[in-house]
């Protein structure tokens, strides 16, 4: 994905696979239960780990799902393969829908702003796929599979002409030279083995854990919600046309509010998480930047069962503008892992990582 999505590990997931390891024979899944854009997830697929999935937001969970789709299990018969589907999808008309009205040039005619997050150009075209991606899987001619394929394909297509900073909480003001691409779908490439893996959209404490599991926890860090952040990126995966409001055209988003995100409630909300969690592994990403300090973390989660802190190294920090940029610097990345006794699980011992100078 070209958008920067906030806390991404992506630079720092094959540490993670690597302290994961591969499944012994008695394990259970791997749970991700924070899935972002699906980084760690990929990597211990790649190890050979059933995963499932979870995220607060829809279109995570299309991104996350998409990249452990295998050539197998999207076949298009419709179409004779994934890469004529796109190349038929890419050919629909345009028409100026819900994401023209709301967030092209076309909004000063009724929301007095020129909301500039896409020309209108690309966002009739995004409205015609993604409504052209609904009927096909209305009517038979593609499966659930194929169908979050295409959602996540159109997703990544609308980042790379996206004119904003970073994220969707504003856009530009001047068109960029990448706001003024033409949207154009990509196929990616897809995985040679099947991934066992399914998927699922909510509060976290909801999905379903066994002992023999290992869960996977990498909440957020700061105040910025990403529900509000990604916003757009929610519409389009939703597919759906929303009341908009303010300058950017927020979609309601209070309700999936994050306690994570506020200071006074991070700590007592990852605590109780990873308390009420049942797997006998369970490992939690964090960062230096996060509102809560390692000590604190370590304070909380030590009683819980034998804790260990594995140090990633330092990465970027996130940079949402040019300011930010010029002040960059780097924050550390840790996970605290904790493990207990499970009933007719062996729990191996688990040593320090440490890895430095992580870019």
């Amino acid at each position: 994905m070209s958008v920067r999505y906030i806390g991404s590990k992506a630079r720092v997931s094959g540490l993670i696979a690597s302290l994961t390891g591969p499944p012994p024979s008695d394990a259970g899944v791997f749970v991700d239960g924070f899935s972002g854009t699906g980084a760690v997830a990929s990597a211990v697929a790649d190890l050979g780990w059933p995963v499932r999935i979870n995220d607060h937001l829809t279109s995570s969970a299309i991104t996350s799902a998409a990249r452990l789709i295998s050539r197998s299990a999207v076949p298009f018969a419709s179409f004779g393969g994934y890469e004529n589907a796109l190349a038929e999808l890419s050919e629909v008309e345009p028409f100026p829908g819900f994401i023209a009205r709301e967030y092209s040039p076309v909004s000063a005619q009724h929301a007095d702003v020129e909301r500039r997050y896409f020309t209108e150009a690309n966002a009739s075209r995004l409205d015609a796929m993604r409504a052209r991606i609904t009927t096909w899987h209305e009517d038979g001619t593609i499966s659930a599979t194929e169908e979050r394929l295409l959602i996540a394909d159109l997703l990544a297509a609308a980042n790379r002409v996206a004119n904003i900073a970073g994220t969707y909480g504003c856009f530009l003001r001047n068109w960029s030279s990448t706001g003024l691409r033409e949207l154009e779908l990509q196929p990616r490439t897809l995985r040679s083995r099947p991934v066992e893996m399914d998927v699922h959209v909510g509060d976290v404490t909801q999905i379903p854990v066994r002992p023999e599991d290992v869960a996977y926890f990498d909440p957020p860090y700061t105040k910025r919600q990403y529900a509000a952040y990604y916003h757009i990126l929610e519409t389009i995966a939703l597919g759906d046309e929303p009341e908009v409001s303010g300058v950017t055209g927020l979609r309601p988003w209070r309700h999936l509010a994050s306690d994570f995100c506020y200071r006074k409630r991070a700590l007592t909300a990852l605590t109780s998480l990873v308390r009420n969690c049942i797997a006998g592994r369970v490992l939690l990403s964090y960062s230096s930047e996060g509102h809560i300090s390692q000590d604190e973390l370590e304070a909380a989660l030590a009683p819980l069962g034998e804790l260990t802190v594995h140090s990633l190294g330092e990465i970027g920090r996130y940079r949402p503008n040019d300011v930010a940029v010029r002040n960059a610097d780097s924050v550390r990345e840790y996970v605290f892992e904790l493990r207990r006794p499970t009933q007719g699980v062996a729990v191996q011992p688990s040593l320090p990582l440490a890895v430095q100078g992580v870019a």
